[in-house]
């Protein structure tokens, strides 16, 4: 739905491919889907995409795995980033019951790195991720 709506504001990008990518963002990382059935079902682009929005689970800390996703998503096109945006905007809503504060305040501070590093991508959508950013923050003092 975000997606949609940036398209409403600012509609300079491949919607069909946005949402392609949106649907199958966590294909990879929640399935056991490959690359190459991703890429023969729909194409080296979008498995491309979604490949650079998995997080390499190779690498042993979190930081490192989001770095590392956030350089091959700034490697292929805005809509890769826009995804990764619209997905952050969905999820920064109040904490589940469950997560301690440490993992609060680094989903934080992964939000503001998310900010930070796709501030090219979507004008709407980097505005929206700002001010999800700040209602979190508030969220978060409040508990």
């Amino acid at each position: 739905m975000e997606l949609f709506i940036a398209y409403q504001i600012e509609n300079n990008f491949d919607l069909d491919f946005a949402i392609q990518i949106a649907i199958l963002h966590d294909t990879l990382e929640d399935t056991d889907t490959n690359f190459n059935e991703l890429k023969i079902n729909f194409g080296e682009p979008v498995a491309l995409a979604v490949q650079a929005l998995t997080k390499n689970k190779e690498i042993e800390t979190k930081s490192g795995q989001i770095m590392d996703s956030l350089n091959r998503i700034n490697h292929l096109s805005k809509e890769v980033g826009m995804v990764k945006i619209a997905d952050r905007i969905t999820n920064l809503q109040t904490p589940p019951n469950h997560w301690g504060e440490n993992k609060i305040l680094n989903y934080l501070k992964e939000s503001k790195i998310i900010s930070s590093l796709l501030t090219d991508k979507n004008s709407s959508l980097h505005d929206r991720l700002e001010k999800k950013i700040k209602a979190y923050r508030r969220n978060v003092q409040e508990l």
